[in-house]
């Protein structure tokens, strides 16, 4: 039963960050990623702060330290993830991401002592395949491919390659997230996922703040938050959902599972981006896709 309820909430985070990073692409372009930052962080907690007043007395002095480390890699992750979304195709950047999976299974490993079934692994391995599909924006003869556009290393034994705008950007987005996720979840484990989420929404609304400050003032950032109110609404409802449903469904499964679950959000992103933001995509990036996103069902419901 408990197995059942985490699964909810994995199935529940994937909904939410699909609907999120389909917001927050469009809040980042209108408004900017740091005020985007800004305003999830506004919005999450005051969301959350019901919830976190019954669990106010768990905070100690080292609580606070984690809290803050916790929020600080959170706001570099995140300004990654906004500038990548911001930069390149929704449904494209949302499946290079999925990279945070085998950094967080490793450090689920290491930290949480989890492992992985031959089954559950290869099921897992199956999703690289997709996000190698949906990352390569054209795919030629083999000699015209080309992964780095750049005078050394064009040419290099005949390989060539063409990324997505983003794609790097991503990538490191990635790799941080990864880094969140384990962060997080050892956060809420130790203390509780309300003050977890609390905690880091607002320093991460407190550090945002303060750069929009040091920049341009508040009037811009109170201007657009009226004029786009609905977007920013959306993008901070959605994306608060979609962490507290992945907290706690890493509560009581391992997060190697549940990270892998959540990957499955590239399946709403992709119909978005494609839907309203008319995104072209090819055929092999809708069937890297497929792949990607089947492989996150079949890890739920056949292992």
């Amino acid at each position: 039963m408990v197995i059942e309820v985490s699964l909810a909430f994995a199935f529940g985070a994937m909904l939410c960050w699909g609907f999120g990073d389909f917001f927050i692409q469009r809040c980042t372009r209108k408004v900017g990623d740091v005020e985007s930052l800004a305003f999830i962080g506004i919005i999450g907690a005051i969301m959350i702060l019901p919830f976190a007043i019954k669990d106010l007395h768990l905070l100690s002095t080292y609580n606070l330290l984690l809290l803050l480390v916790v929020g600080i890699i959170t706001f570099i992750a995140a300004l990654l993830d906004f500038e990548a979304l911001k930069e390149g195709k929704l449904s494209i950047i949302d499946v290079i991401i999925e990279l945070e999976l085998p950094a967080t299974i490793v450090l689920g490993f290491i930290f949480f002592n989890e492992s992985l079934s031959a089954l559950q692994f290869l099921i897992i391995s199956s999703v690289f395949i997709g996000i190698i599909l949906v990352a390569t924006k054209s795919f030629s003869h083999i000699k015209n491919y080309r992964f780095f556009i750049t005078p050394k290393t064009e040419g290099f034994l005949g390989w060539k390659a063409k990324l997505e705008k983003g794609a790097l950007l991503a990538f490191f987005a990635a790799i941080s997230m990864a880094l969140v996720n384990f962060l997080m979840t050892s956060s809420a484990r130790q203390i509780s996922p309300s003050i977890t989420i609390f905690g880091i929404w607002i320093i991460t609304a407190v550090f945002a703040l303060f750069f929009v400050w040091k920049r341009e003032g508040f009037s811009k950032l109170i201007k657009n938050g009226i004029k786009f109110k609905w977007i920013v609404l959306a993008m901070g409802i959605f994306d608060t959902l979609a962490w507290l449903f992945y907290i706690l469904a890493t509560l009581k499964n391992e997060i190697s599972i549940t990270t892998a679950i959540t990957e499955s959000f590239p399946a709403i992103a992709i119909f978005l981006g494609a839907w309203f933001n008319k995104e072209k995509i090819n055929w092999h990036q809708w069937l890297g896709a497929g792949i990607a996103l089947g492989a996150s069902f079949a890890l739920a419901f056949l292992v």
